[in-house]
Formats: structure tokens, C-alpha cells, sequence
């Protein structure tokens, strides 16, 4: 009996104590809501505060309102419901950027404000020490800088400060191990180039500044046209003469200037004995190839010795030959520069107008891989295909020379000033846009046929990388490099070796293509830049977009999907637009499985109507 009854009690004490934890539960979930609700009301009320301080705020920001998710406002840009980066290019805004507010965003990662009308000294960005990239250029700002002003910013790896007013000298706290790209040009920057560490600095511009003194020997490897517009700058041996030190003001004595005109008259005597055997040597070298062209160096920065062959060859026997010579003394603009390499115009004489694409990721291509390697795609016949017309192999470096196509590429028509006239092209309308993907979609299917033995046949498709002709037809550029690219490098070279399974596996698949194709869908559609986001957070190319657009898309309203579409597109037949949307998404599934094949993509776009 007794027994019996310390069984009761010892049930009643159990029951009480899961009454008592059920009832603790229950208090915790209706007091704790999920963290992303209460992340984006927080990222709510820090981005309304910060729109306070902006003058000229709406109607680009009308979007803010507390009523709707901060993820589903003009220019924020979300990942997984958390405020990632803030996209506020070409809007007008004007006012007072308010650091503090943005403070209360602990996930904010990228900030772009470029082309508005901010003015004054440059905001105190150490608030935000998580910040990877900070995109200011064409503003207002001025003043100078301080030394300290990214100090403790060690995440930073992108910074644009073009097109402002800063004077002064270049901070110091800018010259961090981990800055990947930073552009100062056309601005007042004076005094001399702090020294930056060797290896990381990838895309760099002071260029149209007041500058002075020695390059530092970590960028030397930059292109010229990085430091132009800087006269007192030089480089090297020529410091010595075009800045004479001031310690230097006695007079030479007869005997030092008879010494010096001496060995003047015979150094001039051994280098024109030097070009001379020189022009002995190329008059006898074998000819290699049948197309190949000799030339001597030329102004064109070159990185291996005079003794290296200089032959550009022609891959097309309906093109006329033009020699290196011809290419370097003609008059030159220079188009980009990033990981892959640099790209030039260079119009000939004749008027001829052509693109110079300098790589420096192929040094491990032999000389027969890379002239069979050419060759072959030197033989690529399509409408939608930007035909090769030469290419120069060095052991340290190769050219590319395309055709020059004047009605610029997709993405500068997509993310030009559109507050500018001159020399940037109008937003495209919807019409356009569904012409460059059809083209895009046509030449990229063709490639795949060509290729079948490749695992990702374009490699690098980009919006940068789509040329519009006259017409708007899409011509694709930068195909098929993959196999002469650098295997340790070419996960930073090529964006198909930036997607989800390359990330996952270090496996491309036939679907990377894919899912760049979706990207730039997506891109061509929504207006969003996803170059601004390569190389951040450690996420794969494009995510930030795709995950930004099916978030949008999965929450739509009764307005469905045409929130996220770019407000210049005009669209003309929005179901179609909303098909074309879709099409990307499903070209951006993660899940290789549950991504679209290029065959089906192509079926699926081809069906769009105007």
C-alpha cells in the first residue's frame, strides 16, 4: 500500500515538473519571436532613420515604408531575410549620410552610393568595421581624408572614391593586406603613393591626380594608364632625373661633364649595335607559322626579355595583316582591367578600330597548346559569336585581338550613369533586353555543340563579356579560355568556376554555364550589378542576386513579380517578362539537378514573344 502510494506521489511530481517545463515553454515562444522578424525590424528602423537624414529621398526611396519587409525596398539587398548590402546608385540623393543609423545593421556587408550628390568631408566609415566593399565614386565629396580612416577595417576589400574631390594624400589605412581592388582616380589626391603589399592589390586606379614621386615597386606590375594623368610620377632609374635631389646643386667640373658626354656617345654606340644584331636576328628566325608576323617590342607594356618572340598571328584568312608595330603605335583607350587581365581599343591607322585583351593567368599554356588552342576557336562560325582575329603568345603574358564593337556591352548598358549623355549608353527596354538573351542563350548553345568534351564551354559568361551590335544582337567575347587558363588560377579567373558546385565540390558540370546564363538573366532584368559582390562573403557568383529575386518572388503581392524588375525597362508585355524571370530562377537552382539544361533553357526562351 505504501508502495502504491509513493508510485502516486513520485507521478504527480512528474506530471507537476512537465506541466511546469510546458508552461515555461510556452512562455519563451510567445515572448521570443523568430531572430529574422526581429532582424529586419531592426534593419527597418535603422534604414528609415538613415533615409531621414537624405534630401531628394523619394520618390527613388518611396519603397521605404514600414509597412513592408526592409528586404522588399528599393536598392537593399537581402540574403537569407538579413540586410546584406545597400545598392543606391544613380538615384539623385543629396544630404547627410548617416553612419550612426547604419550601425544598427550587424549584417551590412557592401554600401554603393555611387553617382548621387553627396558633398562634403568623407563620413566616418570605422562605425562599420564589417563592411567588404564601399562604392563612392561620382559624388561631391572633397576635403582630404584622414591618415586613419579605414583603420580596423580588416574585411574591406573593395573601395571606389572616383570622380570626387579629395585632396591630400592617400591614407595609409588604405594600403591594408587584404584591399583587393581600389580606385582614387580623378580626384586631388597629392603627395607620394603609400607602399602596398605585394600580391593581393588586383584592380588599381589613382589616375588623373596630383601625385608625385616613385611608384612603389608593388604596383609596377599595373598598367600605365593606373598613373597617368600624375606628371610629377615616375618610376624606377627615371625618379633619379626627373627629381633630382636637392642635395644636389654643386656644379659638375669640366672633367665630370667630359666623362659624362663619353659614356653617353658610347652607350648610344652599343644600343644601336644592339638593334642592329637584333635586326640580324628576326631578319633570320624561322618562321613557325605561316600568318605570323615579326615585330619588335613596342610601347605595349611587356614582361619578358627583347629575345622572346614577338609574332602575332591570324587565325582568319579573310582579315588583313596588320603587325604589332601597327597595334602599339595606334591610338589607345583603355576599356577594363580585373583578375583575367586588361582590355584596349586601338584604332589603326586606317581607322580599323580593335580590342586588345592582354592575360597574364595562361603561363602555364605551352606554346603548341596555345596556338592549337587559338586555332580551334579561330574556326568558331556564328552569328552570336565575336570572331577571333589574332592573338600574340609570350611565356609571360598573351594578347587577344577581337573585332572593336561600338554599341558597348550589356553591362555597361545596364549599369552606365544614366545621369549622363555623352558616352554612356540609354537603358535598355524590355525589347532589347529579350533580344541579347535570345542571343546570348543561341550562342552559348553553340559553343556547348562545339565543345562536348568540355565541362563548362564558355567559362566565363558576364554581362560585361555580352557585346550589343548596332542592331542590339548579342555577341558573346572571352569564350572557351578555360582549358589555357592556369589550373591554380582559374577559380579566380573564370565566374562558371564560381558557382555552387565548384564551391561545393571543386567540379564544374555542363550546368555552370547554366547558372551564369540565369545570372545574367537576372541581371539583365532586375539592373542589379553583380560584379559589385564577386569575391565577398564567401559565397558563390551571383547568390546574393538570386537569393535577393526568389525572395522577392516567393513574398510577392498582388503586383506578382514586377517589383523587382529595373524601372528603365519599359516593359511592353510584362507576362512575358515574368516567363523570362522565372526561366532565370530555374537557372539558378542550387541543386544541379533541379537546375535547367541548356537545351531546355533554349526551348523555353526561344518561346518568348516581343
Amino acid at each position: 500500500m505504501n508502495n502504491g502510494q509513493e508510485g502516486q506521489c513520485s507521478n504527480i511530481d512528474d506530471n507537476r515538473r512537465r506541466m511546469k517545463a510546458m508552461a515555461v515553454l510556452m512562455v519563451a515562444l510567445m515572448v521570443a519571436r523568430p531572430s529574422r522578424v526581429l532582424a529586419q525590424e531592426t534593419a527597418a528602423e535603422a534604414l528609415l532613420k538613415f533615409k531621414t537624414g537624405l534630401v531628394n529621398a523619394d520618390p527613388a526611396l518611396g519603397s521605404w515604408n514600414p509597412s513592408t519587409p526592409p528586404c522588399n525596398w528599393a536598392g537593399v539587398d537581402c540574403y537569407n531575410g538579413y540586410v546584406w548590402g545597400l545598392q543606391l546608385d544613380n538615384m539623385g540623393l543629396q544630404g547627410q549620410i548617416d553612419v550612426d543609423a547604419l550601425v544598427g545593421l550587424q549584417t551590412l556587408r557592401t554600401l554603393s552610393l555611387k553617382n548621387n550628390n553627396f558633398q562634403g568631408t568623407m563620413p566616418d566609415w570605422r562605425k562599420l568595421p564589417a563592411l567588404t566593399s564601399l562604392h563612392l565614386s561620382g559624388n561631391q565629396f572633397s576635403g582630404e581624408i584622414p591618415d586613419d580612416a579605414f583603420t580596423g577595417m580588416d574585411s574591406l576589400k573593395m573601395v571606389y572614391l572616383s570622380s570626387n574631390k579629395f585632396t591630400g594624400p592617400i591614407p595609409t589605412s588604405l594600403a591594408s593586406p587584404t584591399m583587393l581592388e581600389l580606385g582614387l582616380d580623378n580626384n586631388q589626391f597629392s603627395g607620394t603613393i603609400p607602399p602596398f603589399p605585394s600580391g593581393n592589390l588586383q584592380i588599381f586606379n589613382v589616375s588623373g591626380n596630383q601625385l608625385q614621386g616613385p611608384i612603389p615597386p608593388s604596383l609596377r606590375n599595373f598598367d600605365p594608364s593606373s598613373f597617368i594623368g600624375n606628371s610629377a610620377l615616375c618610376e624606377g632609374d627615371s625618379c633619379e632625373a626627373s627629381h633630382p635631389s636637392a642635395k644636389r646643386k654643386k656644379k659638375l667640373s669640366p672633367a665630370m661633364i667630359f666623362i659624362i658626354i663619353l659614356g653617353t656617345l658610347l652607350a648610344l654606340f652599343l644600343l644601336l649595335l644592339l638593334l642592329l644584331l637584333l635586326c640580324l636576328w628576326w631578319s633570320l628566325e624561322d618562321d613557325d607559322y605561316e600568318d605570323d608576323v615579326e615585330t619588335p617590342r613596342t610601347r605595349l607594356e611587356m614582361a619578358s626579355p627583347l629575345q622572346q618572340s614577338t609574332k602575332l598571328s591570324f587565325v582568319r584568312d579573310d582579315r588583313h595583316k596588320f603587325d604589332l608595330q601597327d597595334l602599339m603605335r595606334a591610338s589607345a583607350e583603355v576599356l577594363g582591367s580585373g583578375n583575367f587581365g586588361g582590355s584596349y581599343k586601338a584604332v589603326l591607322v586606317d581607322g580599323e578600330a580593335l580590342v586588345v585583351k592582354r592575360f597574364k593567368q595562361m603561363t602555364d599554356a605551352t606554346k603548341d597548346e596555345f596556338h592549337e588552342h587559338m586555332r580551334v576557336l579561330g574556326g568558331l562560325q556564328h552569328p552570336h559569336i565575336l570572331p577571333l582575329v589574332a592573338y600574340l603568345y609570350r611565356k609571360e603574358e598573351k594578347l587577344i585581338v577581337f573585332d572593336f564593337v561600338a554599341n558597348a556591352s550589356l553591362g555597361k548598358h545596364l549599369h552606365g550613369d544614366r545621369r549622363r549623355t555623352e558616352g554612356w549608353p540609354r537603358p535598355l527596354n524590355w525589347l532589347c533586353r529579350l533580344k541579347a538573351i535570345k542571343g546570348t542563350v543561341r550562342g552559348l548553345a553553340y559553343l556547348h555543340k562545339e565543345f562536348p568534351g568540355l565541362e563548362a564551354p564558355h567559362g566565363h559568361l558576364k554581362s560585361s563579356n555580352v557585346l550589343l551590335d548596332s542592331n542590339y544582337n548579342a555577341l558573346l567575347m572571352d569564350y572557351t579560355l578555360g582549358p589555357v587558363v592556369n589550373p591554380a588560377q582559374i577559380s579566380e579567373a573564370l565566374v562558371a568556376y564560381k558557382c555552387p558546385e565548384y564551391a561545393m565540390s571543386g567540379r564544374t558540370s555542363r550546368k555552370s554555364d547554366v547558372w551564369c546564363l540565369g545570372i545574367l538573366i537576372l541581371e539583365t532584368l532586375t539592373g542589379r550589378d553583380v560584379g559589385r559582390y564577386l569575391g565577398q562573403g564567401g559565397l558563390w557568383y551571383g547568390a546574393e542576386l538570386a537569393g535577393w529575386v526568389k525572395g522577392i518572388v516567393e513574398e510577392a503581392n498582388e503586383k506578382g513579380a514586377v517589383g523587382v524588375f529595373d524601372k528603365g525597362m519599359e516593359i511592353s508585355a510584362e507576362a512575358e517578362a515574368e516567363k523570362l524571370l522565372q526561366i532565370g530562377i530555374w537557372c539558378c537552382q542550387e541543386e544541379l539537378d533541379k537546375r535547367l539544361d541548356l537545351v531546355d533553357a533554349l526551348a523555353k526562351i526561344e518561346k518568348l514573344h516581343d
